[in-house]
């Protein structure tokens, strides 16, 4: 590969940076913006700066109770789906039990069944048989098993190799100190991308926590946006700046998120545990 083909190949990576990340830098600089306007010559404004968009919002909706409320929801799911991901996607790829193809086909037919079909019949379970309306749990219940982050520690477990578990088991460790002493640590890589493909789904989540809970106070942030851009956002002094830093509110903490978790995302040695 010569090296005019590399330089044109850094230059075409960054264009598409660019096009990618620019929505993102408009709404940023929108939302600390008096009077935001997508025209040409104010792209980069050297004036005119402010925090009022974000106090707008936050004298009609309690953004910091609104933020907590989403971080308690999500870590809920999160813990959720990473234990009962690991221990149902190790149990899939290494254990061996009748009935497990029929598990993993059913599995995987769980995944075709769009959620917004389950919603109802959900709903009316959570709220009338368990009683777990306008509560953080109620939210939460029905994204405690997340099959996708089943599927990808099940394949990542089963691309480890097999005398790795044979030699904990001769040494007479328990299924469980195997998954966690041994499995665990080898599928890092798996462990980051179920946190952070978890983590955007019930952080933008709408639908399910508007239903289940009518109480503002519980709230996420995602419901309580809608609830304001839909409601209230037309009726401030800087609409448009209202719902960009709302967008930005919602957004900060899952770029965070992906910046400190970026650099787990390489493959694991896996090969180094066995010899020869």
């Amino acid at each position: 590969m010569t090296r005019t083909t590399t330089w044109w190949r850094y230059v075409l990576l960054a264009l598409a940076a660019i096009v990618f990340a620019f929505p993102f830098y408009f709404m940023v600089v929108g939302a600390f913006q008096e009077n935001p306007t997508n025209t040409p010559d104010e792209m980069f404004p050297t004036s005119g700066w402010t925090f009022g968009n974000f106090t707008a919002i936050n004298a009609r909706i309690d953004l910091l109770g609104s933020l907590a409320n989403s971080l308690i929801f999500t870590a809920g799911v999160l813990l959720g789906t990473v234990t009962f991901g690991l221990l149902a996607g190790y149990a899939l790829a290494r254990l061996d039990f009748r009935g497990k193809s029929a598990t993993w086909v059913l599995m995987m037919l769980v995944q075709m069944v769009p959620f917004q079909l389950l919603m109802i019949p959900l709903y009316v379970q959570i709220t009338r048989s368990y009683g777990l309306g306008d509560t953080y749990l109620g939210m939460i219940l029905p994204f405690l098993i997340n099959t996708t982050a089943v599927f990808i520690f099940t394949q990542f477990f089963k691309a480890l190799p097999k005398e790795m578990f044979e030699a904990a088991r001769i040494d007479g460790a328990s299924e469980l100190r195997i998954l966690r002493s041994v499995a665990v640590p080898m599928v890092r890589p798996a462990l980051v991308t179920v946190v952070l493909v978890t983590f955007i789904g019930p952080w933008n989540e709408f639908l399910w926590p508007f239903l289940i809970t009518k109480d503002t106070s519980l709230q996420p942030l995602a419901v309580s946006l809608a609830n304001y851009i839909s409601n209230a956002a037309q009726s401030t002094a800087n609409p448009n700046g209202a719902i960009l830093a709302g967008a930005t509110a919602l957004a900060f903490p899952v770029v965070i998120l992906f910046l400190l978790f970026q650099r787990y995302f390489t493959a694991s040695d896996i090969g180094a545990a066995v010899k020869g």
